[in-house]
């Protein structure tokens, strides 16, 4: 199981980003949240780009924003490994996915609990990530849908059904007691439950 670590329940990140960069987890993952799309607001590229000073993980950047144009040409400049978008926004989403691809970036497809697994099909050729939000995407530290186990495992049947190798990625209320309902996946994203430890460490191996 590959695990990519939020952290956005942070208090001081770049510390944090550093005690992570001496730790296995497999990425960073960066919550992008534009005030629209979701409520809540995260710091201006401005100030995220920085990131990369403190870490040389790879990025996994999700972008719960409505428009995603500008974020896409921002993050494409880090050392981004996947830059994952939303189904639910109104924009064309196979124009950011390809954008996104000609970037030589992977791109990600991400589902809020109540959306169907069926919206991802017709963009399944293009994808090389399906992120399933077990919790409202938005806020840190929510407990996790457990119904998000059935989900799983239909995107599961869905990818081998078409033949891709999209991997599915699974986020939000992720930790000991909550991997189990996620055996179908490839990578778990987990924040509050590794941040607020005092063993990162022992955390994601805990997760594996």
């Amino acid at each position: 199981m590959l695990i990519s670590t939020s952290f956005l329940s942070s208090k001081n990140i770049p510390k944090d980003l550093v005690k992570l960069n001496d730790t296995s987890t497999d990425y960073i993952h960066v919550d992008i949240m534009d005030g629209k799309f979701v409520s809540n607001k995260t710091m201006p590229f401005s100030e995220m780009r920085h990131i990369s000073k403190y870490t040389s993980k790879r990025l996994d950047v999700h972008l719960m924003v409505s428009n995603p144009d500008k974020y896409i040409d921002d993050y494409a400049t880090l050392n981004t490994e996947y830059i994952t978008i939303h189904t639910e926004i109104l924009g064309d989403i196979e124009k950011y996915l390809r954008k996104i691809k000609d970037y030589g970036i992977k791109c990600g497809l991400s589902l809020k609990p109540d959306t169907p697994v069926k919206e991802i099909i017709p963009y399944l050729p293009l994808l090389d990530l399906v992120l399933v939000m077990s919790v409202e995407p938005g806020m840190g530290g929510q407990e996790f849908i457990k119904e998000s186990e059935t989900k799983i495992n239909e995107l599961r049947d869905l990818i081998t059904e078409y033949n891709s190798s999209a991997k599915i990625s699974v986020d939000g209320g992720i930790k000991l007691n909550t991997k189990e309902y996620c055996k179908n996946c490839d990578i778990l994203v987990s924040g509050s439950y590794i941040i607020n430890s005092e063993d990162f460490e022992e955390r994601i191996n805990s997760l594996r």
